[in-house]
């Protein structure tokens, strides 16, 4: 994973900027004001800090939509470009408008980081470890805050500091930032899938991953391209392919999934139950069919249904079979020797080009990852040249009529599998049918084990065990209906490169698993800008000086402009350890759990903010309590608040509409972040510094409510199977609704 992580700390120097821009102009506006005279025009003062902001936010609001046209990379490059230009045009800036025009500049960099950096950093990273890598934008730009504070501050030791020195600084990190973007940072491989340029994609895994075979990673790729279809849950039994099953629930032969394992000749059979007596699996409390609670959105439920039964390390799983752990395994860097058919999809009369070249043709989206030969469905259907079975290119083998394909590790403990069976239509005819089935192994308690599997032959006490899995079924990016219509015989069944170059839709923003992803992102962005850490970051520097800090300060010379640059490059540096400690926690307690955490937190600081306003008591004990209540709030924040919006909010959305998506949400957090830091000062005005922390308490606790009721754990899931969810559980909400 190597790859992924050198290539997401590449992405991350993006934020380092937008950190040290954000310090750098409040210490550097202090020097600004007294060269143009600006203490009589607070409006230009604040135009000058706000510039910045404004060229974010009208940049996001076309960013996505152009990343999803160009591509990640592109983008990023002429993020790293706008930085270093405004950065020279800042060390210029002979007048106050030169100087507005380079703080716009700097601004289109800053937004198109912010958007884009967590997108990409997610479409690169293992789904083990993407929490981990997607919460560094967060300590990277924390870091480079606390650089800059660190430098404004020794500026501002010198006689006459030079403000267009400490602004202009920004144009070499930037250009540091560009070399990385040019010549290090590949692009998106989940984009390149999507513009049907595979022979790039594979290469691009190959670097990420450090191995060759990543026929998984790529089919998984081309499986996301979808947004939106029919999905359903069901449940598996996995077993040898020799085990006999008594239950008469579960399926024939036809409905089997073989799953091969790391050693050759090492494999299982994945069985659908098709009924509900099978060990009460389906029906269960606690099944993933059935969960439920009051208030609580059926998204949720069901994402929590697959973390709580996942099974740990050295349990009865690998116990049942003592190389399950390589079928199922977390990192997916084990070698694969799984019974693969490779064989060439070329066909008489038909030419399929590679936009890769010729000899590349197996690499590209053009040419099928699944090459399409007769069973008793073809013989009605195509020629008799064509061959006499099935079988799946990039990841599995089909084995006939009715059997199910060979599964591939798509991380996270999940595997990527495809079906096909034979039925007969309404007038007798017979269909085939298709689906693509996300299969992961469920932990088994004591109570629950029966006797459908037994392992023949197998080490050690087996008997009496099985193995338990719940499947995500649909239909499948490869074989989609609309595009059968059109090529009813040929190579990969259909061309999924035709509905990779349309792109993204507004249409597609109304698919119900997308609007309900948007309302998740839109609204946990929100409820962020308004808990109350800009007005925390405010009232920061005077809790300090209450408590004595710049007294002890200006005692050792330090004027009060250098004191308030130190106390804030202090508070700073509390947040890097938390924000550490939420990198290492990221993918273990999970995104929701961090959110559920650390806000009950926020809202207690805010609250004894808002006492301490209040109540009166002497000014050491008022410095104290304040001062506590400040850091615990800032190290709280940066552990779940802070980084989880942006993480959940680049894997929730499809690879179709990821770009235009995460700039929507984006767009409310810049708007939030404008209205929050303007109506401050009136707020404060008005009901006063208790006033506004009982408000940000209040909002706190809806975010509370809402984290609980709406916001799903993502953690260790790929994006692909994260988007699925979505859309089935958008379909039982509104089902519940009905009902």
């Amino acid at each position: 994973m190597s790859g992924a992580v050198w290539v997401a700390v590449a992405a991350a120097v993006g934020n380092l900027l937008q950190g040290w821009d954000n310090a750098t102009i409040a210490g550097a506006v202090l020097y600004i004001k007294r060269e143009f005279n600006l203490e009589s025009e607070p409006a230009l003062e604040g135009l000058i800090v706000a510039m910045s902001l404004i060229g974010a936010t009208l940049v996001t609001t076309c960013s996505g939509a152009i990343a999803d046209w160009l591509g990640r990379r592109p983008m990023l490059i002429i993020s790293s470009v706008f930085y270093f230009v405004g950065g020279l045009v800042m060390l210029w800036s002979p007048n106050v408008y030169v100087l507005l025009l380079a703080r716009f500049l700097d601004g289109l960099g800053v937004g198109l980081a912010v958007t884009l950096v967590p997108l990409y950093i997610s479409e690169t990273a293992p789904p083990e470890i993407r929490g981990t890598l997607n919460t560094l934008p967060q300590f990277t730009g924390s870091g480079g805050m606390f650089l800059s504070y660190c430098m404004v501050f020794g500026m501002s030791l010198m006689e006459s500091p030079n403000w267009r020195l400490m602004l202009g600084v920004l144009s070499a990190p930037s250009l540091i930032y560009f070399v990385l973007m040019v010549f290090f940072l590949p692009e998106s491989p989940r984009w390149l899938v999507s513009k049907g340029r595979m022979h790039e994609a594979k290469k691009v895994l190959q670097k990420l991953c450090g191995r060759e075979d990543v026929s998984g990673e790529m089919a998984l790729l081309v499986e996301g391209l979808a947004v939106g279809g029919e999905a359903s849950l069901e449940e598996y039994i996995i077993g040898p392919p020799n085990d006999h099953m008594d239950d008469q629930d579960i399926s024939n032969e036809k409905e089997q999934i073989k799953l091969y394992g790391a050693e050759q000749g090492l494999s299982w059979v994945a069985r659908p139950i098709s009924g509900q007596s099978a060990a009460g699996l389906v029906s269960r409390p606690g099944s993933m069919a059935s969960q439920n609670a009051p208030l609580i959105d059926p998204l949720v439920t069901l994402f929590g249904s697959v973390h709580e039964k996942l099974p740990e390390g050295g349990s009865m799983r690998s116990m049942l079979f003592p190389h399950f752990g390589s079928m199922f395994s977390v990192g997916g860097n084990q070698p694969r020797n799984e019974e693969w058919d490779v064989e060439s999809v070329a066909r008489e009369g038909e030419d399929y080009q590679s936009d890769a070249g010729v000899g590349d043709s197996d690499d590209n989206l053009q040419s099928p990852l699944i090459s399409r030969q007769t069973t008793s469905l073809d013989r009605d259907l195509v020629p008799p040249a064509h061959g006499s079975a099935f079988s799946m290119r990039h990841g599995s083998l089909v084995q006939g009529a009715g059997e199910g394909a060979g599964s591939t590790g798509i991380g996270g403990g999940w595997q990527l599998a495809w079906k096909w069976s034979d039925k007969e239509g309404p007038d007798g005819k017979k269909e085939g049918e298709f689906k693509r089935i996300y299969l992961h192994p469920e932990a088994v308690t004591g109570s629950r084990r029966g006797s459908m599997v037994s392992l023949h032959g197998g080490e050690g006490p087996m008997t009496g065990e099985f193995i338990q899995a719940a499947a995500l079924v649909s239909q499948p990016a490869l074989y989609p209906k609309e595009l059968l219509e059109q090529h009813p015989i040929g190579p990969a069944m259909v061309h999924p490169a035709e509905t990779a170059v349309t792109g993204p839709s507004w249409k597609d923003l109304f698919e119900p698993g997308v609007k309900h992803a948007l309302i998740v992102g839109v609204g946990i962005q929100i409820l962020q800008q308004f808990s109350g850490i800009n007005g925390v970051l405010y009232y920061t520097p005077q809790i300090l000086e209450q408590a004595g800090v710049g007294v002890l300060l200006s005692n050792i010379g330090i004027s009060s402009a250098s004191a308030s640059l130190l106390i804030s490059a202090l508070t700073t540096l509390l947040m890097l350890p938390s924000i550490a400690v939420a990198m290492r926690l990221m993918d273990i307690a999970g995104r929701r759990s961090l959110l559920l955490t650390t806000i009950p937190i926020l809202i207690a600081s805010l609250i004894i903010l808002v006492l301490s306003s209040v109540i009166s008591m002497g000014s050491v004990v008022h410095a104290v309590v304040s001062t506590v209540s400040v850091v615990l709030y800032f190290c709280f924040f940066v552990m779940g608040f802070g980084p989880v919006p942006n993480i959940l909010c680049a894997e929730i959305f499809p690879t179709r509409v990821r770009g235009l998506c995460i700039a929507i949400c984006a767009l409310t957090f810049w708007i939030g972040d404008i209205v929050v830091t303007y109506s401050l000062p009136v707020m404060l005005k008005s009901v006063g510094l208790a006033g506004v922390f009982g408000m940000y308490a209040v909002v706190c606790l809806i975010s509370w409510g809402f984290v609980f009721m709406k916001v799903p754990e993502t953690k260790g899931m790929p994006l692909e199977v994260i988007t699925e969810f979505f859309s089935v559980g958008a379909k039982q909400a509104a089902a519940a609704k009905n009902n």
